[in-house]
């Protein structure tokens, strides 16, 4: 049965690897199904006002990751490149609308590319906003160390998160703050919306945010940079690559990792900072819109 373009989303859960997984369903089931992968120490309330630009004419779900949102935290903690990938291949199965639109931000494109490559047939175009990971650069210098030393750094970072007491806020406001830190460029009304998604209250009134700490310091087996380009050839998708200007990411033109796809095509944003989709939206959703 067909579902109505929803003002507001609906919550689902699924479980995946023994992990209760949250996303968030905007209606319009008919249409063509549109996932949403947020990135690193992010959720899936993160794409709202993408998703209302975009509910009445696709399908839009938001995923959030393990560790993230509303996601169950992986009992290990270690947050394996492979555990994101089987779990957002899971959640496309489980909707059973393939082929489907994806984008992805950061950490989300990076996994969202993989499934494209894994499964060029389940993925009919895609968007990757800065998630194509590390610049050759960093990893040629990241190379350096040996794989021993990148054990027992991983071994010794995990134990100080072990030790270190999670940030409490006092009041929402010093969150909405500490989120305006990370994003300079977010309005006020941006960063209380992603702040009130962001945190649970605790017991003594103040608030923490709701990803997994454990998610610092990757595990060195999680899935390495240098690897990606072998995903990336295997893309069938016409695939849209997103810049901002102002960012720390690297230049996949000119660094010479575009090269690697069949069909992708680079849009760069002025005055836009690795949260492009925020810092400029309504070039992003015209970009978006004419892409999809």
């Amino acid at each position: 049965m067909d579902t109505p373009f929803a003002p507001t989303p609906t919550s689902h859960f699924f479980t995946s690897l023994r992990t209760r997984l949250h996303y968030l369903d905007w209606g319009n089931s008919s249409a063509p199904t549109l996932v949403l992968v947020h990135g690193g120490f992010d959720h899936g309330r993160s794409w709202d006002w993408t998703a209302r630009a975009l509910a009445k004419d696709y399908h839009v779900v938001a995923l959030d990751l393990r560790g993230h949102g509303d996601s169950g935290w992986s009992a290990d903690g270690a947050y394996m490149m492979t555990n994101y990938v089987y779990d957002l291949a899971l959640l496309v199965d489980l909707l059973d609308r393939s082929p489907i639109r994806i984008v992805g931000h950061s950490l989300g494109g990076s996994i969202a590319l993989r499934f494209a490559g894994l499964f060029p047939d389940k993925v009919d175009k895609i968007v990757a906003i800065e998630g194509l990971g590390l610049s050759p650069h960093r990893i040629q210098e990241k190379a350096q160390e040996s794989e021993p030393d990148r054990w027992r750094n991983w071994i010794e970072s995990r134990r100080a998160s072990a030790r270190r007491t999670p940030k409490r806020y006092p009041t929402i406001e010093a969150a909405v703050g500490r989120m305006r830190e990370r994003n300079e460029h977010l309005s006020l009304e941006q960063a209380l919306h992603l702040t009130m998604h962001g945190v649970n209250r605790n017991e003594d009134g103040s608030y923490s945010w709701k990803f997994d700490p454990y998610l610092n310091g990757a595990a060195p087996q999680a899935g390495s940079d240098d690897d990606l380009p072998a995903f990336w050839r295997q893309i069938s998708a016409p695939t849209l690559l997103c810049l901002g200007l102002g960012s720390w990411a690297s230049n996949p033109v000119k660094d010479g990792r575009a090269a690697h796809f069949t069909n992708a095509r680079l849009v760069e944003f002025a005055d836009a900072g690795h949260w492009l989709h925020h810092d400029q939206f309504n070039r992003f959703i015209a970009e978006l819109r004419a892409f999809l």
